[in-house]
C-alpha cells in the first residue's frame, strides 16, 4: 500500500509534478532497454567483426549478470528505505555512473580484433548494466509507494509509457542517426555512446526526485546476508500466485519484444535492403503509440488492467504473425504491420507496470509492507532475462542460417545467403507470435481485479 494508506488515509490524486518526475525516467529505462537491444549485436557482428553466436552470448552474459544481482539490489533497496526513508541514494548511484559505462561499450575500435573487442565490450556492458540495475529498480518499487489507488496507478504509469515510446523514437530513431553522423562508423558509435549516455542519466536524475514524494519513518532494521536476500526473492515468487502469473507473462512479452528488437536492425538491412530503414521501422511503432497510451489507460477503466492487457497481447501476437509474409513479398507493407504492434505495445507496457504495485499492495495485506523492492527485483531480472534470451534467439538463428559476419569497411556489397534472410524474418514474425501466445496462457492465471485492490483499501 502506499505511505497514504498505511497511515489509514483515503488515496489522493497525485500531483502533476510526482507524474512528470516519474515519467522522466523512462528517457533512462527506454533509452538503455532500446538502443543496446537494438544496435549492440550489429556492432558486434557488422562493426568488429564478432560471429553472430558470440555477440549474442556477450549479451546474454551481462543479462545474466542482471538476474544476480538485480534481487540483491532490490533487497538492499528496501532496506535503504526503512533506515533512511528513501530509496534516492541508489538511483543516484545509478544514474551517475551509467553515462560513463555506457559510452565506453561503444567506444572499442574494430582495429582492437575481435576477441580483445569483446572482453573490451563485456567488461564496459557489465559495468552499464549494473549502474541501470541501480536504479531501475528501486524505481520500479515507487508506484506502490506513491499510490495506493487501482487507477491512480495507471494514470502514473501511463504517463511514464507515454515518455517511454517517445523515448523508444528517440533513441531507436535518433541514435542510429547519431550512428551515421559522422560518416565514419567507428567515432559514429562513440557519439551515439556518448550523448545517449547522457540523455539517460540526466533522465534517471530527475526521476530519483520522486523518491522524495514516498518517504517512511526511518527504522532499525537488521543486516540480511545475500542468500537470505535471494530466498526472500523466491519466497514472494512462492506466496503470491497473482505476481506468478503476471511475472510469467511478463517474461514471455520481454523475450518476444526482447527479439523483435535485436532483429529490427537485420530487418532493416537484408530485408528492407537498407541500414536506415531501422529509423522509420521505429516510427511506425511509436508514433501510433504515443497515441494509443492514452486510449489504453479509458479502456482499462472501462474494463479493467486485466481484460485490456489480454486485448493488447492478443494484438500484437497477430501483428507480429503477419510479417512472415515478408519471406516471399518483402516491402514497405512491413511499416504497417509494425504499427499495428506499436499500438499493442503501449498496452503491453502501461497495463502490467501497473498491475505490479496492485500485486505488491495485495501481498503487504498478508505479509507487511517494506517488500516492494524485493518484488521489483524479481520482475527487472525477469525483464533482463527476456531481452537478453531475444538477442541470443536472434543469434542463434543467424548462426543456423549462414549469416555472414563483417567489420566496417569490408565487404560493403555482401549478400547475405537466403537462408539467413529467412531467419531473419522468422526471428521477427512466428517466434514473438509464438511467445505472445504463451503469455497469453500464463496471463489467463491473473486473478485480480479492481475490487481487490479498491475495495481493500477502503
Amino acid at each position: 500500500m502506499s505511505i497514504a494508506a498505511r497511515a489509514g488515509q483515503a488515496p489522493t490524486r497525485l500531483p502533476v509534478r510526482t507524474v512528470a518526475r516519474y515519467a522522466a525516467g523512462s528517457l533512462g529505462t527506454g533509452g538503455f532497454a532500446t538502443l543496446p537491444g537494438l544496435v549492440l549485436a550489429y556492432f558486434l557482428t557488422d562493426n568488429l567483426g564478432v560471429a553472430a553466436i558470440l555477440a549474442g552470448t556477450i549479451v546474454t552474459l551481462a543479462k545474466i549478470w542482471d538476474v544476480v544481482i538485480d534481487p540483491v539490489i532490490g533487497a538492499g533497496s528496501d532496506r535503504s528505505l526503512i533506515r533512511t526513508g528513501s530509496r534516492k541514494r541508489f538511483m543516484l548511484v545509478g544514474a551517475f555512473t551509467l553515462p560513463l559505462f555506457f559510452a565506453l561499450t561503444f567506444a572499442v575500435p574494430p582495429v582492437f580484433g575481435p576477441v580483445a573487442g569483446v572482453i573490451c565490450v563485456l567488461i564496459a556492458f557489465l559495468a552499464t548494466a549494473t549502474a541501470f540495475s541501480l536504479f531501475q529498480v528501486p524505481y520500479i518499487a515507487l508506484p506502490a509507494e506513491l499510490t495506493s489507488s487501482y487507477d491512480e496507478r495507471t494514470r502514473l504509469l501511463s504517463w511514464r509509457v507515454i515518455v517511454l515510446t517517445v523515448t523508444i523514437l528517440l533513441f531507436g530513431g535518433g541514435g542510429p542517426e547519431l550512428r551515421r553522423l559522422t560518416g565514419d562508423p567507428v567515432t559514429g558509435y562513440l557519439v551515439m555512446g556518448v550523448v545517449a549516455g547522457v540523455v539517460i542519466g540526466v533522465g534517471m536524475l530527475i526521476a530519483a526526485r520522486t523518491a522524495d514524494d514516498a518517504v517512511v519513518a526511518p527504522a532499525t532494521v537488521e543486516h540480511v546476508g545475500i542468500r537470505a536476500q535471494y530466498a526472500a526473492g523466491f519466497a514472494a515468487v512462492r506466496r503470491s500466485q497473482p505476481f506468478r502469473a503476471l511475472l510469467a507473462t511478463y517474461l514471455l512479452q520481454a523475450l518476444a519484444t526482447g527479439t523483435m528488437l535485436a532483429g529490427a536492425q537485420y530487418v532493416a538491412t537484408w530485408v528492407m535492403r537498407s541500414e536506415s530503414a531501422v529509423t522509420l521501422l521505429f516510427v511506425a511503432l511509436v508514433a501510433p503509440a504515443v497515441i494509443a497510451t492514452p486510449v489504453w489507460e479509458r479502456v482499462s477503466r472501462r474494463i479493467g488492467k486485466e481484460r485490456a492487457f489480454r486485448i493488447a497481447s492478443a494484438l500484437f501476437l497477430l501483428a507480429a504473425a503477419s510479417i512472415v509474409i515478408a519471406l516471399w513479398i518483402p516491402g514497405s507493407w512491413i511499416y504497417a504491420s509494425v504499427a499495428i504492434a506499436g499500438i499493442a505495445y503501449a498496452g503491453m507496457q502501461a497495463l502490467p507496470m501497473a498491475m505490479l504495485p496492485d500485486v505488491i499492495s495485495h501481498d503487504e495485506r498478508t505479509s507487511g509492507p517494506g517488500q516492494a523492492g524485493t518484488f521489483t527485483g524479481m520482475w527487472t531480472a525477469s525483464e533482463a532475462v527476456g531481452f537478453a534470451l531475444g538477442t541470443t534467439i536472434v543469434a542463434i538463428v543467424l548462426a543456423i542460417t549462414g549469416y555472414v559476419s563483417r567489420t566496417t569497411g569490408a565487404a560493403a556489397d555482401l549478400v547475405q545467403p537466403a537462408s539467413a534472410v529467412a531467419g531473419i524474418v522468422l526471428t521477427f514474425s512466428v517466434v514473438p507470435a509464438v511467445l505472445m501466445l504463451l503469455s497469453l496462457a500464463t496471463l489467463g492465471r491473473y486473478g485480480l481485479r479492481r475490487g481487490d485492490i479498491d475495495g481493500a483499501d477502503g
